[in-house]
Order: C-alpha cells, then structure tokens, then sequence
C-alpha cells in the first residue's frame, strides 16, 4: 500500500470516528469518539473569543431618524 493511499484511509477513518463513532461503536469507543468531537469543537470555538462591537452599529441610523423627526436638514 503505498504512503498516500494509506494516510487518505487513515484520515477518512478518524473523520468517521470521530463525526459518526458514537453511533455505531461499542461502549468505550463511542464515549471515546464523542469525547474526541467535544475537545475539537471546543477548541476551534476557543479560537473565536467573542466579539463586541466598540460602538453602537445603528448610531448612524439613530441619528438619521432623529433629523427626520425633528425635520433637521438632509444629506
């Protein structure tokens, strides 16, 4: 078997193990596929810390609707 025919099999078989493992495996394997999803997902979520704004994004339409209510003067 040749080394990119084998690497291929071995990584379509952790993307089952992991994606569909804990749906089919018996009882120490399943708990260890879906063990392995938790601490992938968890990881890639850590990667993304949450994002705030700085300002508020609707400021610009904010004040727009206070001119028109207050008839100010269009741009």
């Amino acid at each position: 078997m040749h080394h990119k025919t084998a690497s291929t099999w071995l990584i379509l078989l952790f993307l089952i193990f992991v994606g569909f493992g804990d749906s089919f495996l018996p009882k120490p394997l399943s708990t260890a596929s879906l063990h392995t999803r938790t601490t992938i997902n968890q990881f890639f979520v850590g990667l993304f810390p949450d994002w705030e704004p700085k300002t508020n994004p609707y400021s610009r339409t904010e004040r727009a609707l206070e001119n028109t209510e207050t008839g100010g003067s269009r741009k």
